[in-house]
């Protein structure tokens, strides 16, 4: 199946796009070191082997722009977990609430064969799906908005958007984060997987405002009852079999 496109249950993650998206991250680095290297063997035999210090610039150039594109990264990593701790702090949501969404959603799309860019960009959404209840005046109890109406939810989801552009972040983890609780046939299929993956931590969370029956298989179940118009039934049966092996890796 293409990217991005749900699976068979029972036939596993499908590698051939996981290994394309792979191999078309590394074609541009792998292109111009081996391009050094030929250029390096030209250079010897005309000029000896003084000219390899001089074809080496290059390739430690790159190992340098590397380190710091990691360092980079890193970097916008922690301000988007710090961003998101914020709905935390303020009392807005029970502590871990977002990364947990954030390591369940990224384990559901990579059930669902999601490719590694589109993974680190729903991560990134999980992280900061709840933002927008920043501008609530009073906190909704245990930070849940599964039980809210549903034009609430969608006016909550939008502040969250704009909140997520403003900061610079990937536009595209702003769209998860505006259309996360729009009809999910309106959504794609990242903003559906955030949506039922918050849901069930809504459900099955400590509050007991919010618990549902039997904990996670009670908020399973109340999901399931929910595919017909609030969730994409391959969605929570993904989420089903990620629990069943334990939850997010």
């Amino acid at each position: 199946p293409a990217p991005g496109s749900p699976h068979r249950p029972g036939r596993g993650v499908p590698i051939g796009p996981l290994l394309g998206e792979e191999l078309r991250a590394l074609a541009g680095i792998g292109s111009a070191v081996c391009a050094t290297g030929v250029v390096m063997a030209l250079g010897v035999a005309v000029a000896g082997l003084w000219a390899l210090p001089v074809f080496s610039v290059p390739l430690l150039l790159t190992q340098l722009s590397l380190r710091r594109h990691a360092l980079v990264r890193t970097t916008y990593r922690q301000t988007i977990t710090s961003l998101a701790r914020a709905t935390e702090i303020a009392g807005y949501t029970p502590h871990g609430h977002a990364r947990r969404v954030a390591g369940l959603s990224r384990a559901v799309g990579r059930e669902l064969g999601l490719a590694e860019p589109a993974l680190t960009v729903l991560e990134y959404a999980g992280l900061m799906h709840d933002i927008g209840q920043l501008s609530l005046v009073d906190p909704v109890p245990g930070g849940a908005t599964a039980p809210l109406p549903p034009a609430e939810q969608r006016r909550i989801a939008l502040l969250g958007g704009a909140v997520v552009r403003q900061t610079g972040v990937d536009a595209k983890v702003a769209v998860i984060v505006e259309r996360q609780a729009d009809p999910y046939r309106e959504q794609p299929l990242t903003a559906r997987i955030v949506r039922a993956v918050n849901a069930y931590e809504d459900l099955a969370g400590e509050n007991e405002e919010v618990k549902g029956a039997g904990g996670s298989l009670g908020a399973l179940e109340r999901l399931r009852l929910g595919t017909g118009h609030d969730y994409q039934p391959e969605v929570v049966e993904s989420l089903a079999r990620v629990l069943a092996r334990g939850g997010a890796a």
